[in-house]
């Protein structure tokens, strides 16, 4: 895909994606903030964060347990891991799925900017067999897509804390960035 091709569809998603927030009933942007609702922030699409990768599948699927944002807890498994750089750091992000015949992989991180820049709990990745595989079976892992969980609007919802093997150290400074920033406040 050519860069200009794939920005354009990344200004595309984000605008459906703000207007969602902005006019949907279930939008998980608090009713009363909505009319000064101008759209998320987020970092300008860079093709530096976008990987075609090998999912090196774990032989033993184990068991986790993550911590959820209001005391709960829910199960994951661990399914296999991606293996990156970003400069000049290695990077290891595990993939998870919610049970063995999901096709989707759940991929959820915090970097050098949770906190500052981007939601301090982290940020997911949710990975589509049929949407984010290359014809030659590679994961596309696109940190572009980097999205909060709906808890970092509305404290209605309940999500699961990044596990610490999934901290990176590094700043991603792509995909979604902190709510509400400045201009969302009246």
């Amino acid at each position: 895909m050519e860069i200009s091709t794939w920005k354009a569809d990344f200004e595309i998603e984000r605008e459906e994606k703000d207007r969602f927030f902005a006019e949907h009933g279930q939008s998980p942007i608090l009713s009363e903030d909505r009319l000064r609702f101008r759209g998320l922030a987020y970092y300008p699409p860079d093709p530096a964060y976008r990987f075609e990768l090998e999912l090196h599948e774990h032989q033993e699927k184990e068991t986790l347990t993550m911590e959820m944002s209001h005391g709960s807890a829910r199960k994951f498994l661990r399914w296999g891991e991606f293996r990156f750089n970003i400069g000049d750091e290695e990077c290891t992000l595990q993939a998870y799925k919610g049970a063995s015949e999901e096709e989707r992989l759940f991929v959820p991180f915090r970097d050098v900017t949770s906190g500052t820049e981007t939601y301090g709990a982290g940020r997911y990745l949710d990975l589509d067999s049929d949407r984010d595989r290359t014809p030659e079976g590679k994961w596309i892992l696109d940190l572009n897509k980097a999205y909060n969980p709906w808890c970092a609007y509305s404290e209605a919802y309940t999500c699961p804390f990044v596990l610490s093997e999934n901290w990176l150290k590094v700043s991603v400074r792509a995909g979604e960035k902190t709510y509400p920033p400045h201009n969302h406040k009246k």
